[in-house]
């Protein structure tokens, strides 16, 4: 129980600071190393008028949202599956599982919306990993996360 906790911890740690503003300058690598250089790294979010800045701003509002939420459902399950509460904790699962469908959405809705190529693929990528989360802590793979997370960040130009 107590490595299922601590397991849980570190994920809500790992991919709420994923997901968070972190006050990197635009564009900076995430190690604190100046921006690569290539298509890759032009951010959309800093100097794209409408259209793609407006999707990676929805795209990261989702993003942390749904990760707020899905983490609060874990612990929840998490607490009440110690405590012997199956109704509390089946409420929690419902509600974690809530979370990643309403992100898997947000995802599906701003790549339909995106007009780079790049940054439409990273959004399907990106829904295509939170559809293979569920409320198992074990199966989460938060190095993918992060690793897509971080290309969404340096696309977006954060």
């Amino acid at each position: 129980m107590r490595r299922l906790l601590a397991r849980t911890l570190l994920v809500a740690v790992l991919l709420a600071s994923a997901a968070c503003s972190d006050g990197r300058p635009g564009g900076a690598d995430p190690t604190g190393g100046p921006a690569p250089t290539g298509s890759a790294a032009t951010p959309l979010g800093g100097g794209a008028a409408g259209g793609d800045a407006r999707v990676c701003a929805e795209a990261r509002r989702a993003g942390t949202t749904a990760v707020r939420e899905y983490v609060e459902g874990l612990g929840q399950m998490v607490a009440a599956v110690g405590a012997g509460d199956t109704v509390t904790a089946d409420a929690a699962r419902s509600r974690a599982q809530a979370a990643l469908a309403d992100w898997r959405a947000a995802l599906r809705e701003q790549g339909a919306q995106a007009t780079d190529a790049q940054l439409r693929t990273l959004l399907s990528d990106l829904g295509t990993e939170v559809t293979a989360l569920g409320v198992d802590v074990e199966s989460i793979d938060e190095t993918e996360l992060d690793r897509l997370q971080q290309r969404l960040d340096q696309l977006c130009g954060r």
